[in-house]
């Protein structure tokens, strides 16, 4: 199944946003960011957009870290319930359109190993391996997990976006 992406509206976060994108972060991920990294981020102004149907369900989101010229990308998510409908591919290429236009040459980020699915996606994408950061993400039991690090050029006629 594919989101009709035209129903979609794609909104800058905003602090009454908070909750409602907080929820959803604790759906998703087994070590999710705090109500605080949130709000951290949005006091930076760091570009963060939240994703919605036309009924104003939150479907997705993302948050983006500018770095002189380069875009990181430290949190996207889609609903759980919703992935596998292109949602994750049109965040994607929301995150690369907004980096584009703060005048960033290329997208970085940091993926788990172990996340299968979003590996999938960042290299269908275009994104390249160009690291591994030991321990980077806390783990199950105590333990930590690698990061694979990933970059994407955001330069016209470089890289393919889906």
């Amino acid at each position: 199944m594919t989101a009709d992406l035209a129903r979609l509206s794609l909104a800058p976060m905003r602090e009454a946003d908070l909750d409602e994108v907080l929820a959803l972060e604790l759906r998703v991920y087994p070590h999710p960011w705090t109500l605080g990294n949130f709000a951290d981020s949005l006091k930076s102004n760091y570009p963060a957009r939240v994703l919605r149907d036309s009924d104003g369900t939150l479907l997705g989101y993302f948050v983006v870290m500018p770095v002189v010229d380069e875009g990181h990308l430290l949190n996207v998510a889609v609903d759980g319930a919703l992935q596998g409908q292109g949602l994750g591919r049109h965040l994607l290429a929301q995150c690369c359109a907004c980096a584009r236009e703060l005048g960033m040459e290329s997208m970085l980020l940091e993926v788990r190993p172990t996340n299968l699915r979003a590996l999938d996606l960042y290299q269908r994408h275009g994104f390249k391996q160009i690291g591994r950061r030991k321990g980077y993400y806390p783990a199950s039991n105590g333990q930590r997990e690698d990061a694979i690090v990933m970059r994407f050029s955001l330069e016209p006629g470089l890289g393919t976006p889906l």
